[in-house]
Formats: structure tokens, C-alpha cells, sequence
């Protein structure tokens, strides 16, 4: 069992406070975020629904290569994208929509096993099994030759 922690701090209220975030690792260390970097155009800071796309990119990508692995492919190269889409619902928001894109270099695999082992990875990887409660993860699968 592996447990892995990260700890926001946040200052003022509503719209005009800030945060800040970290991660035992300390790969974010006092990182900002708030209200521009969420909801407006402020690239200083990041947001919860960018964390949750690297997130769950880097855990179907590991899903996906220990997939291979395990059917006896060797990956190569291995790029995902995830693009976490938040609408308005009532007096909040709801995320409604993840899209997986992934691009995979994979000597010796047919498309039709490809495409198999990408939408296990995308069903099984421990992130996409916590986030079953959004009403859509996609996956757009390419075989890079």
C-alpha cells in the first residue's frame, strides 16, 4: 500500500483569495493558484482541474506501458494529453468530460491489440477507476510507426 500527500494553503476569501500547493516531493512547492489561474486567464498560477488532468495522464500512461509490458510489448515512446473539461451545474461545477489523447510508439503490435490494451490501461489505470463518477472519459488512441 501507498499513500502520497499534498497540502494546500489558502489566504483571503472567495475570488480574491490565493493559494498555495504542495506535494510531499516537494514537485510543487507553495505553487499558486486561485481564481485567475482557475476560472481566467492568469498562467502565473495553476488550477485542481489541470493537476487532475497530469494526474490521471501520468497514471494511464504508466497503466498503458505496464499493459504493454505485460502482453510482451516493448513501448518506445508514450505521450498522453488529458483535457479535463468544467461546466457550471447549479450553483457549482461539475467536471463532465476527460479526454485521453494518447500517441505510442509500440514496435511489433497490431492496431486491433493496440487499441485493446489502451482502453483496458483507460479503465483500470487507479485514477481513472477514482474519477468513475465523471460522466465521460474518452481516450483517442494513435499507433506512431
Amino acid at each position: 500500500m501507498t499513500e502520497k500527500t499534498a497540502s494546500v494553503h489558502w489566504e483571503g476569501q472567495g475570488k480574491q483569495g490565493q493559494g498555495q500547493i504542495s506535494t510531499e516531493t516537494d514537485a510543487l512547492k507553495d505553487y499558486p493558484y486561485g481564481f485567475g489561474s482557475r476560472f481566467g486567464d492568469d498562467r502565473t498560477g495553476t488550477n485542481p482541474e489541470e493537476l487532475l488532468g497530469a494526474a490521471h495522464a501520468a497514471c494511464f500512461t504508466m497503466a498503458f506501458s505496464f499493459a504493454c509490458d505485460k502482453a510482451g510489448f516493448a513501448t518506445e515512446q508514450v505521450d498522453t494529453t488529458a483535457k479535463v473539461s468544467l461546466i457550471p451545474d447549479g450553483d457549482g461545477f461539475l467536471i463532465d468530460h476527460i479526454a485521453l489523447t494518447l500517441e505510442a510508439k509500440v514496435p511489433g503490435i497490431a492496431s486491433g491489440q493496440f487499441q485493446q490494451i489502451a482502453e483496458a490501461a483507460k479503465r483500470d489505470c487507479p485514477l481513472s477507476k477514482a474519477l468513475a463518477r465523471v460522466a465521460l472519459i474518452t481516450l483517442a488512441a494513435t499507433l506512431k510507426t
